[in-house]
């Protein structure tokens, strides 16, 4: 484990890119894990700048992103496959059919989670970006989920449903439940790189830097695998420095 803590959420932005250019920069077609939430919104900025300076192309990448909410239709730009076209996929080169999601439209929302697992057992990702949960969750994982989990149905719970209400026009309006990778896959990706900004962060980042690995804190399960990189702002950051 490698931890990094610096003055503010821009800088937190631009080293994520560097390690993200770095992670990739010998492989001739990458294979991203990708992350949705505000947390990751300046390091997909980036990306595109550096793709509008030649220094990176997405033509021969494939992606994953963790998670995608149930009830959302596909014309709602608040789903997660509209956030990841406004924030990296419209504004880059990469192909639309290499982007992949757990299907939450298919009647049979278990098949969909086989679907997806055995996709994700088809392509090691070469980086894994995470945020972190201010209940210690990773994607949609809640405390409780067993580490050996698959891409599996959440029912999120009501701290997880507060938090994301924020992008929604009330609380009644924000999704229940949703189709998460499960930890074992996220495990799975070569690197992981684990993004963690402002207070509230505090208390789950502060578990996992303690080295406690327990199932009620989800993100304490990153400890099993040997490549994983967090960058943090002051604000998140559980001790004096």
């Amino acid at each position: 484990m490698r931890v990094k803590v610096v003055n503010n959420y821009e800088i937190l932005s631009k080293e994520a890119e560097s390690v993200f250019l770095e992670a990739i920069k010998l492989k001739e077609k990458p294979i991203f894990g990708l992350a949705t939430g505000s947390t990751p919104i300046g390091l997909y900025k980036n990306l595109v700048n550096s793709f509008n300076e030649g220094k990176i192309s997405f033509k021969d990448a494939k992606t994953f992103n963790l998670d995608e909410y149930i009830g959302l239709s596909k014309e709602d730009t608040r789903n997660y496959k509209s956030f990841m076209n406004e924030n990296l996929f419209s504004k880059v080169d990469i192909d639309l059919k290499n982007t992949f999601f757990p299907d939450v439209y298919n009647k049979d929302l278990k098949q969909s989670c086989l679907s997806y697992s055995k996709l994700l057992s088809n392509y090691k990702r070469d980086i894994q970006i995470l945020g972190l949960g201010e209940n210690g969750h990773i994607a949609f994982n809640e405390p409780g989920t067993e580490f050996n989990s698959k891409t599996h149905i959440v029912k999120l719970t009501e701290s997880t449903i507060k938090a994301n209400s924020r992008f929604f026009k009330s609380l009644e309006e924000t999704p229940s439940s949703a189709i998460t990778m499960g930890i074992e896959e996220i495990l799975n990706a070569h690197l992981i790189l684990l993004l963690v900004a402002g207070e509230k962060k505090k208390e789950a980042l502060k578990i996992l830097l303690d080295g406690k690995i327990t199932i009620e804190c989800p993100a304490s399960a990153l400890l099993n695998n040997p490549n994983l990189i967090i960058i943090c702002d002051k604000e998140a950051y559980p001790y004096k420095e």
